[in-house]
């Protein structure tokens, strides 16, 4: 998949102290940014993912920067791939997500933004789950193909506006996303992508997604 934009400003990368590891990640800062879009990625998934990483050109031509973390570090993404356990710790990555938006509050480039969240798949449910512990600062929340029933209990708390985008021919998670709407307290709203399945690999379905997530932001950060 091709860059969108030319002009955009290139990514950094950084590193982030979280729950005790160091994490790895792309920061992108556009000149006098609105917000900040930290990237959750889902299972399996890292800062490298292709999706991600288009639907963070599309918002840093919004003028949003982007965060893109990953989430474990190599090492724990070795053992992974062999037992695929950490990527379902849905409390050990919302924990880690927590601690990179106060990273993000420290550092001297982000700490005046306000922050959103971008979660694909499991991701999603962690995003959902840092949102409503700590709701300072976490102005939206978007998620793409996710699984936000994975927030449990916590999504009756979240106080963030909620975005859930899933595919029109992804039909387990879009009832799950139904379902997970049902429970939100704060505004939310369900937009489903014609054509679309899990992924999002269907021609222009991606950038309808990214789209949508653009808006989002854009009437909420």
């Amino acid at each position: 998949m091709n860059s969108l934009y030319d002009d955009v400003s290139e990514a950094r990368a950084v590193r982030i102290p979280a729950s005790g590891v160091v994490l790895n990640a792309d920061l992108t800062m556009p000149p006098h940014p609105r917000a900040i879009i930290a990237f959750a990625h889902g299972s399996g998934s890292s800062r490298h993912s292709i999706r991600n990483r288009y639907v963070a050109e599309m918002l840093n031509a919004y003028n949003f920067a982007t965060l893109l973390a990953d989430l474990l570090t190599e090492e724990e993404e070795v053992t992974d791939m062999r037992t695929r356990h950490l990527r379902f710790d849905i409390p050990m990555l919302a924990d880690r997500l927590i601690d990179i938006a106060a990273w993000l509050q420290q550092e001297s480039q982000t700490t005046d933004l306000k922050i959103g969240w971008f979660g694909a798949s499991t991701g999603a449910g962690a995003a959902l789950i840092a949102a409503a512990q700590r709701p300072e600062n976490i102005m939206a929340v978007v998620s793409r193909g996710g699984r936000p029933d994975l927030a449990g209990a916590y999504l009756p708390e979240v106080v963030a506006p909620v975005l859930l985008i899933v595919g029109e021919n992804d039909p387990q998670v879009l009832e799950l996303n139904k379902e997970a709407l049902a429970r939100l307290n704060t505004e939310s709203k369900l937009e489903i992508v014609p054509n679309a399945t899990h992924l999002f690999e269907e021609p222009g379905t991606l950038e309808a997604a990214a789209g949508l997530a653009a808006e989002w932001f854009q009437n909420h950060c």
